[in-house]
């Protein structure tokens, strides 16, 4: 949602920064910036409209909607707020901020098909450096407040009302007048951490979405943005602070001076190479980790992949058919060479189509039900909507492969298998049922497992899988759910 809709942010910040110059060349208070946005913010509701909903249309909805937007309704809006002059506000502003709208769009439009040209995109990632830096913050918060309290009083500091903090400290101070120290020292610590939400701003928003999704340009834009959005609110809360005052005003009392804005500013440029350093070297650490973590996988998923006792027990099984001369052996002979041509090639692939896996999936269940020695009642349905669905190899085979060993070979007399399978452009949903035996599935130790179908899934379907199973009724049912929109 926040990298959507980055483009209507950042004509926001554009119009909050005009109405913030607007306050500033009149009153300077809040009563002229508030209807200044209104205005301006009514008179580019095309524009913003687009912006918001712009990424939910078509192809085919896309132009005509550019079209309806910047070439018939911005000018007519235009012309309108220029006749009518609302707020106060004259003709040079309105169409200063509607050619600023259209230049706005065709940039950002210039921007993402330059960056579709780019195949490899430069990626970002984020670090926590929350604590080190509440930390922080809160030491230096005591220390101030410390040196404040103890230079009260003294007339080399403290004169005229007006208080500098000199390099005093004094526990008896702080003992007698508690109640300032604490007063003054939660206003330092609500001091700092203004300047610590513009950093959490810039680490854990424009950088880790902005400039990780859009690039350095639109990453620019959006933090031009973001000072012109909460400066003149920052500084309004700063100069409101009493400490504001005893240290005799280092906050102006106008919060949309352009000073409040650089200060703004200021903090996201020195905070931007110390974010960048620290998730650089969170990185490298995720990366070995994952490269470590990824190698043991696929070693463990190469060596339990093809299943020596299915195997060898239908290479049996062909062998007796061989012997009785059965007409079934050619056919036997064909699925079980189709498997292990999937396996080894197409089990390397990083998709395959889903209808592919799935006919994998009918041959193995095919083989199973010639070495079984009791009567299979099998149920699979199926329900899948497009044809150009893909899915990672040899995932769903895992489920029938642990119904065979663990319930349905063990079971005595008849036995049963339902699977259900259901897959659109959304998601996908397979369900497996088999009777319940004496070892527990997931217990089991052969084949790829459940357990290691797991740490697949988080590697290739990170926070978009859920894998449920249990017992229910005499019958194990494993669910798995994918969601890949």
């Amino acid at each position: 949602m926040i990298r959507r809709q980055t483009d209507t942010f950042i004509l926001l910040g554009f119009l909050c920064f005009m109405a913030a110059v607007y306050a500033d060349r009149a009153s300077g208070g809040w009563s002229d910036y508030l209807p200044a946005l209104l205005a301006l913010l009514l008179s580019q509701w095309p524009a913003m409209l687009f912006n918001a909903v712009k990424h939910r249309l078509t192809p085919r909805q896309y132009n005509p909607a550019w079209i309806i937007g910047f070439c018939v309704c911005l000018p007519l809006t235009l012309a309108l707020f220029i006749s009518v002059e609302p707020f106060g506000l004259k003709e040079d502003m309105y169409v200063t901020v509607t050619v600023f709208s259209v230049c706005l769009q065709l940039f950002l439009f210039a921007i993402a098909w330059w960056q579709g040209q780019q195949r490899v995109r430069k990626r970002w990632w984020k670090i926590s450096f929350e604590k080190g830096a509440l930390a922080a913050l809160a030491l230096l918060s005591v220390t101030f407040a410390t040196m404040a309290v103890s230079s009260m009083g003294n007339p080399e500091y403290h004169k005229m009302g007006v208080l500098l903090l000199g390099f005093e400290f004094s526990l008896k101070k702080v003992f007698t007048h508690f109640g300032a120290w604490l007063a003054i020292l939660l206003q330092f610590m609500f001091m700092y951490g203004c300047g610590y939400f513009i950093f959490w701003l810039n680490s854990r928003i424009l950088v880790s979405r902005v400039l990780k999704d859009r690039g350095m340009v639109i990453y620019c834009l959006a933090g031009l943005a973001t000072v012109a959005v909460f400066y003149p609110v920052i500084g309004q809360l700063l100069a409101w602070l009493p400490l504001n005052h005893l240290l005799g005003g280092i906050f102006p009392a106008n919060p949309f001076k352009d000073e409040n804005a650089y200060s703004f500013l200021a903090l996201l440029v020195v905070s931007l190479p110390v974010i960048l350093a620290l998730q650089w070297y969170a990185q490298n650490n995720r990366i070995m980790l994952l490269e470590k973590e990824k190698t043991q996988v696929e070693l463990d998923m190469l060596k339990q992949q093809i299943n020596p006792h299915f195997f060898f027990n239908t290479l049996n099984n062909l062998y007796a058919l061989s012997l009785h001369k059965s007409d079934q052996t050619p056919d036997v002979i064909l699925q079980l060479s189709d498997l292990m041509r999937y396996v080894i090639y197409k089990g390397q692939e990083t998709t395959v189509p889903l209808r592919e896996d799935v006919r994998y999936l009918e041959d193995y269940i095919r083989l199973q039900e010639i070495r079984l020695k009791q009567r299979l009642h099998l149920e699979f349905r199926q329900q899948i909507n497009r044809e150009d669905l893909v899915i990672a190899p040899l995932l769903l085979v895992v489920f029938v492969e642990n119904a065979f060993k663990h319930g349905i070979e063990a079971v005595e007399g008849d036995a049963f298998l339902r699977i259900q399978l259901e897959a659109d452009e959304k998601g996908l949903s397979f369900i497996c049922e088999n009777p319940v035996a004496e070892t527990n599935p997931l217990e089991g130790s052969s084949g790829i497992g459940l357990q290691n179908l797991r740490k697949r899934l988080a590697l290739l379907y990170p926070g978009k899988h859920r894998v449920v199973t249990g017992r229910e009724n005499h019958t194990f049912k494993a669910e798995l759910y994918l969601d890949w929109t």
